[in-house]
């Protein structure tokens, strides 16, 4: 009898790695050069935001997932920062809105006008003021609406209530201070009712968020970790970070007892930091290389051995920080569970690149596609805060069913389209409000400014991308107008001093 290598059973067993093409990459972004071990990068359905290279303060962009190839030198940046921005992060729940941290010890949150930016933005909504010393780090509540997380080079977690009516907070709900050294990273379990961090002074701490208690306390003496993600589905935390000898190194410990980790694995002897991203729907880790090009991908599970190696997407392009789409973004058609958004420095460029599970049907494949968590919030900031834990609202991904989108987010669309056309036809509305002569009608024959969905997913995606294509002819219009208006200006100003200099000379 011959011997035969035995493999794991696995529907993920075969996932590969699918980059994108040139043309739907965003080339020349000038990503920003900091050092900080963080993702500089932020996705969600509607828009890429990544932190970028800039004088006189920090900035970030923001652009149409949409959008790709070229990316305008000059686009408009959030630009409100006096110091470099270090973090940035998308609203769970409100796909306008973000929140950034910067070495000038605030965080600010910003809102983001449905069409993108026309202009750099320089007023935030909120403005966050509480920390001493540069902010690192920002995390948003995973279901509760508008609760914010920040942690900064002066050892303090703070957590925010975004729903007082100022403009400035001063005062966080609550200051965590058990930390004696700078915050590497802050991970929460499905309804936040636990945190953990990882920290220079190389503990790792489990807390209690909303009181601040320190749970338990894990001193790593063999594994100086980096980041930590609590794998709640499976009661474990795993921590990436370097062993004694500095080879990279991942370490998977029970929930129950730090004391001592369950696993210590070695990877290799690179000196690049690695990023964790787990998707609890799957089961799946993948680990990237922070200067290297390369995607390791695991399957974990809670026996023994606990995490199963499936394979690793290799590419000579390295990358310095990685986007992650919500899994509502994916494009379910092609059998993609993950989408990563590569910050490449070398050659300025964004790639987005697809895990995929391989099928031949084309139908919707329901076992690699669970119900998962929404854009809904399942309670409010008051909620919580007085002691209520939730976990996250379902959605399911198939073709067809409500996507979550909430009737706020169309209302503002509309207003937003409302008010361009009106403007554009000088200010000129019907009887019933809307622009004049057809105003509501775009050139592709589309009513703007019904919010009602197709039947079928193709024609749901016919109709964005015209919206889209359409908002982009008139962003574009009103830029041409702009610069024919500055050059009419030039023009005047010209022929002006022309006429100061011939009657002086006369």
């Amino acid at each position: 009898m011959s011997w035969r290598p035995q493999y794991r059973s696995s529907k993920f067993r075969h996932v590969y790695g699918k980059a994108a093409t040139k043309e739907n990459c965003f080339d020349g972004v000038p990503i920003t050069r900091g050092v900080q071990d963080n993702n500089f990068c932020a996705v969600n359905p509607r828009f890429l935001a990544v932190v970028t290279e800039c004088a006189g303060g920090g900035a970030f962009l923001v652009l149409s997932v949409h959008h790709t190839g070229k990316v305008d030198p000059h686009h408009p940046r959030v630009s409100g920062h006096r110091g470099n921005v270090l973090d940035v992060k998308w609203n769970p729940f409100d796909d306008y809105c973000i929140a950034s941290c910067s070495e000038d010890a605030t965080v600010k949150v910003w809102e983001i006008p449905p069409h993108g930016l026309l202009k750099n933005m320089t007023v935030a909504l909120k403005e966050l003021q509480g920390h001493s010393r540069r902010v690192g780090l920002i995390e948003w509540h995973p279901t509760a609406k508008n609760i914010l997380f920040s942690t900064a080079y002066d050892y303090k977690v703070m957590i925010w209530n975004l729903d007082c009516p100022e403009q400035v907070i001063k005062n966080p709900v609550r200051t965590i201070s058990h930390h004696t050294d700078v915050v590497l990273s802050m991970s929460f379990n499905v309804d936040a009712s636990l945190m953990a961090t990882t920290c220079k002074d190389r503990k790792i701490r489990l807390l209690e968020p909303r009181s601040g208690t320190l749970l338990q306390e894990a001193n790593c003496k063999t594994h100086k970790a980096s980041k930590v993600l609590i794998l709640d589905n499976v009661n474990k935390l795993l921590t990436s970070g370097t062993s004694r000898w500095n080879d990279r190194q991942i370490a998977l410990w029970d929930l129950d007892d730090l004391s001592v980790p369950l696993l210590e694995e070695n990877l290799d002897g690179s000196s690049g930091f690695l990023f964790p991203f787990y998707d609890p729907d799957t089961h799946m880790l993948y680990l990237a290389g922070k200067g290297d090009g390369n995607i390791r991908y695991y399957e974990i599970s809670s026996e023994k051995p606990y995490i199963h190696y499936l394979t690793e997407y290799r590419s000579n392009l390295p990358q310095k920080g990685m986007g992650v789409m919500p899994k509502r973004g994916l494009d379910v058609s092609s059998c993609e569970v993950f989408r990563f958004y590569k910050l490449v420095t070398i050659k300025a460029l964004i790639e987005p690149l697809s895990m995929i599970v391989p099928r031949r049907s084309e139908s919707y494949q329901e076992d690699i596609y669970p119900m998962t968590a929404g854009n809904k919030a399942a309670l409010t900031a008051d909620e919580w805060l007085t002691g209520i834990d939730r976990g996250p609202v379902l959605m399911s991904l198939k073709p067809g069913h409500p996507t979550g989108e909430s009737d706020g987010e169309c209302e503002k669309d509309q207003a937003y389209i409302r008010d361009r056309l009106i403007a554009k036809n000088g200010g000129k509305t019907d009887s019933n409000g809307v622009a004049g002569n057809g105003g509501t009608t775009v050139s592709n024959g589309q009513d703007f400014l019904l919010c009602s969905p197709p039947k079928t997913e193709n024609e749901l995606r016919v109709k964005f991308y015209k919206q889209q294509d359409e908002i982009r002819r008139l962003v574009d219009l009103l830029h041409q107008r702009d610069v024919r208006i500055k050059q009419l200006e030039l023009e005047i100003n010209n022929m002006k001093n022309s006429q100061q200099n011939s009657l002086e000379h006369f």
